[in-house]
């Protein structure tokens, strides 16, 4: 992978580590940067095309510790008005240096590949809406987590106030995760005996006389959207499982995507033909050619 001529002076080190592989190139620490926003790369050194150098504007543990752990703190203190002298206690300071970068350099590589891995790993979490969606779903139960077809309709969670009530991005949305384009949902309004299992009575005067029941079975006409759907894959002993998965999924699509005046059923059905034996129109043979 040649490496780019051009690069942005905005951008910054991490990012940039994501599109370059491993031992691609080098890399060199030259000290903090004026600014965090701009010239996070100082220099880019194509002597050598196969690993070119990077020199990133960013300091090396060696210079957050302190200067006594490297050099004597006292080293230009009391020297001779000599020229040469203080040149070579210079140049061993240099020297020093130069030993301690080369001992932090694997340190200080690693650190900057782990906040690129960081970095990367909080660009998916917040590139997506996984933080609002953690937010709305906040109550949802362990069982409703598990529910695989909770799960699939996560992405939809900070839609909800749009798709509740609008009868087609709702059959939208139940295609994408039962991955069947033939869904349709048909709405019915149905005359349905409701039993409050908490009637109330008016306890006080001057009441309302439509706040008074004589009893908690009454009749109301719901709107109902009933959903066909069958999947093959479920009709094995695991079955009844799938019903229960159905029913939680209900009450949860219930629950965010729908009216509370409204009701959603799942019809689980499949029409097939019936189980002949043996008659005058199909003939059902055993092995050995034997009619029944």
């Amino acid at each position: 992978m040649d490496f780019p001529k051009h690069l942005p002076e905005d951008i910054n080190v991490e990012l940039l580590l994501k599109y370059m592989p491993h031992g691609s190139f080098r890399m060199a620490l030259r000290g903090l940067h004026k600014r965090n926003a701009y010239n996070d790369i100082v220099e880019v050194n194509r002597e050598r095309s196969n690993q070119p150098l990077l020199g990133i504007a960013r300091n090396s543990i060696y210079h957050a510790l302190p200067e006594y752990v490297f050099h004597p703190i006292d080293r230009f203190n009391n020297l001779p008005d000599d020229k040469d002298r203080f040149q070579e206690e210079y140049e061993k300071q240099e020297e020093e240096k130069k030993t301690a970068a080369r001992f932090f350099a694997p340190i200080d590589t690693l650190l900057l590949l782990i906040k690129a891995d960081c970095r990367e790993a909080i660009r998916r979490y917040t590139d997506t809406n996984s933080v609002l969606i953690d937010i709305l779903a906040d109550e949802l139960t362990e069982e409703q987590k598990a529910n695989r077809f909770i799960h699939a309709t996560m992405p939809f969670m900070p839609c909800c106030k749009t798709i509740r009530g609008n009868r087609t991005l709702l059959t939208l949305m139940l295609r994408k995760i039962f991955m069947d384009e033939g869904i349709q949902i048909c709405l019915h309004e149905k005359d349905t005996v409701c039993t409050d299992p908490m009637p109330r009575y008016a306890d006080g005067l001057d009441s309302e006389l439509g706040e008074g029941f004589l009893g908690n079975v009454y009749d109301e006409q719901i709107t109902t959207y009933d959903v066909h759907y069958w999947d093959e894959d479920a009709c094995d002993e695991h079955f009844l499982f799938f019903i229960e998965e159905m029913d939680i999924y209900r009450h949860f699509i219930a629950d965010y995507f729908m009216s509370v005046e409204e009701k959603l059923n799942f019809d689980i059905t499949k029409d097939g033909p019936p189980l002949r034996l043996s008659d005058d129109i199909v003939f059902n043979y055993l092995n050995y050619n034997s009619n029944i």
